[in-house]
């Protein structure tokens, strides 16, 4: 069973999913009853007797078979749709045989059926399961970025990456909700919420943040190390305590660790001098585009090399991993926002794209 550790999120269901041999998750019925109870499945007042009846039927035996009958008597076409999803779900997921063997089948079949809402909860699961027993507050706020969309912003020379939804939700209520948004609305004012950079002095704070829905409200440092260069050809690197790149290869080690159980190597990297450059792949579409056009050697506006956050080299332990035709080569990783500052990592892409001797 994974941890019962209750600082875990909780809205994703870690803590009603169990462990095969491999250490993929398989769902219980909690899990699936949880799933119930989300907004876009739970009962409202509106909900006819159909939708009643299959709820509860569902409640008791979240697994079971339904018939395209009990969908159809539903009232409303909405509750109708979101209940299809779920169940299209949900046996993709038995079927399987774990969260993780249908999140790879998901991206292998080509045309995604499944709702990002859907994909980002499975993803956010599976971040548990990596992450269980690691209390680096660092790796887990980093760990949020595989699924939550980040607002990445350069101020005073850091780079500093915020989950969008909370800065926008900030930006638009101050942080109150519909009574904030009135307030402002209206001209009053708002009392101002701090949001916090992850740094030692809060470090304990956010992993207690984590219990509960949690606000996903601390910011993460992606700058890269400060090198000044000295005298004779020698560079100085000045290093932080806590490096929110460093975090996140650490988090991408695992992730590849998990899937195709190989063990890698994720450094960050400011730029690549590799005149031999043979491999690369991007952790989100800004990156991706980004690094085939350098690759084909076309011409690239400034502005847009300047959404490049980061790049990675990924090295395998074991060269024999690879690809015969790359085989020792480095794959090179990249980490861009997009013009509105916006920043949606891809993961999936760590699964299909890789130069792997054999897949999952």
């Amino acid at each position: 069973m994974p941890s019962q550790d209750p600082s875990l999120w909780t809205p994703c269901g870690f803590d009603h999913l169990t462990r095969n041999p491999r250490g993929w998750l398989v769902p219980t019925d909690d899990y699936w009853r949880l799933w119930l109870q989300r907004p876009e499945l739970a009962l409202v007042e509106e909900s006819c007797a159909a939708e009643r009846a299959l709820h509860a039927s569902l409640m008791d035996a979240p697994a079971r078979a339904v018939a395209p009958r009990e969908l159809d008597a539903f009232e409303d076409a909405d509750a109708r749709a979101n209940h299809r999803l779920f169940l299209g779900f949900r046996d993709a997921v038995i079927a399987a045989g774990s969260l993780e063997a249908a999140y790879a089948g998901f991206f292998k079949a080509g045309s995604v059926q499944i709702p990002p809402l859907f994909l980002d909860l499975v993803v956010q699961a599976l971040v548990c399961n990596l992450l269980d027993g690691v209390d680096d507050a660092w790796q887990w706020r980093a760990a949020e970025m595989l699924f939550r969309r980040q607002r990445v912003r350069v101020q005073e020379g850091r780079v500093l990456s915020g989950d969008s939804d909370v800065l926008d939700m900030l930006n638009e209520t101050g942080g109150l909700g519909a009574v904030g948004r009135l307030l402002m609305q209206s001209g009053a004012t708002v009392p101002e919420v701090q949001i916090e950079v992850l740094g030692d002095d809060n470090a304990a704070r956010y992993l207690k943040s984590r219990a509960g829905n949690g606000r996903f409200n601390f910011v993460l440092d992606l700058t890269h190390e400060i090198q000044r260069e000295l005298s004779h050809g020698l560079t100085l690197t000045m290093t932080r305590s806590q490096s929110g790149l460093k975090a996140l290869a650490q988090v991408l080690q695992r992730w590849v660790r998990h899937f195709h159980g190989v063990a890698v190597q994720v450094q960050p990297e400011a730029r690549v001098d590799d005149q031999a450059w043979r491999w690369h792949l991007g952790l989100d579409a800004e990156s991706t585009a980004l690094l085939n056009d350098l690759y084909r050697g076309a011409e690239v506006a400034p502005e847009r090399q300047q959404r490049l956050i980061s790049l990675f080299r990924l090295t395998f332990d074991d060269p024999q991993d690879m690809q015969a035709d790359v085989r020792g080569k480095p794959v090179y990783l990249g980490l861009a926002m997009n013009a509105e500052g916006l920043l949606k990592i891809k993961p999936q892409n760590l699964l299909l794209n890789l130069p792997l001797a054999r897949s999952i």
